[in-house]
């Protein structure tokens, strides 16, 4: 099967698909509507030899990963019960790893975290994302192993994760339907809870952030705190000294805006930050 018509399969099956050059997205993703049939031939006419990735909002995976010189994921593999990943979705990966695929809990939040194990990401981040099958790279390719669907995961293996990520909790949303509308605010809100993206577009996502929050009236030093928080909670946070940087620079842009000053930060917690990094 071409990767263009895998790709029209797993829209059809309700996944976002992301369409890749080897192992980097071709499009701006996050938090993006999931592109239709339509979008998806269109992009593959203009990049025949795309490769495919999904979206890891409405699944998680175990990346068991092998690179030569890194740590053995399969090793680390060996330690855990085989039952918890028996009768699921499994991939085998271009570099000879496996990715073993299951459903998101609707009533726990499940967080991404990479080495849960020494040789094992757990990638679960609503804008994260995972090459499938039929992709190709240099080191081979992603094929499935079964054609079983993606199971819910064992209690046990969500526990597992809850005792190594301090993340995992019980929600009840099912009794909650929203009627509101995503806006700008809604936005900024999920930057802080999610992260600001991947390397590439992190830089950019922070100060969108920044001066989204400058723009409705937040303190500068509220700002610097929130960018913290969302930067902390990005799967390659930028380092701290950047953050400082751009939160810096949106705020005398936005002094510059609104009083015509001389754009000098009133930002007293990243002067103490700098003095202190």
């Amino acid at each position: 099967m071409s990767i263009v018509n895998a790709a029209i399969q797993y829209a059809n099956k309700g996944f976002s698909v992301i369409p890749m050059i080897g192992k980097k997205p071709l499009i701006k993703f996050a938090d993006k509507e999931p592109l239709t049939v339509e979008e998806i031939q269109q992009l593959w006419l203009q990049h025949p030899y795309a490769n495919v990735a999904l979206k890891t909002d409405k699944f998680f995976v175990f990346d068991i990963d092998v690179h030569e010189g890194q740590e053995n994921g399969i090793e680390s593999f060996k330690t855990l019960p085989r039952e918890w990943f028996e009768n699921t979705l499994v991939q085998r990966t271009a570099s000879g790893g496996y990715h073993y695929f299951f459903e998101k809990p609707k009533n726990k939040y499940i967080t991404q975290k990479i080495g849960i194990l020494p040789g094992i990401d757990l990638k679960a981040h609503n804008n994260n994302y995972v090459l499938v099958a039929p992709s190709i790279t240099s080191k081979g390719v992603y094929r499935f192993l079964n054609k079983k669907p993606m199971k819910k995961a064992p209690e046990e293996l969500l526990d597992f994760i809850s005792s190594k990520t301090n993340d995992s909790f019980e929600v009840d949303f099912q009794s909650y339907s929203s009627t509101g509308k995503s806006n700008k605010t809604t936005e900024l809100f999920n930057l802080i809870a999610d992260g600001l993206g991947f390397a590439g577009g992190r830089n950019a996502m922070l100060a969108s952030f920044c001066g989204g929050l400058l723009f409705r009236g937040v303190d500068p030093n509220t700002v610097l705190k929130l960018a913290f928080i969302a930067n902390e909670r990005t799967e390659e946070p930028l380092p701290q000294k950047e953050v400082v940087t751009t939160v810096e620079s949106m705020i005398r842009k936005e002094i510059r805006r609104k009083e015509g000053g001389d754009g000098r930060t009133k930002c007293g917690a990243c002067s103490e930050v700098q003095r202190t990094s």
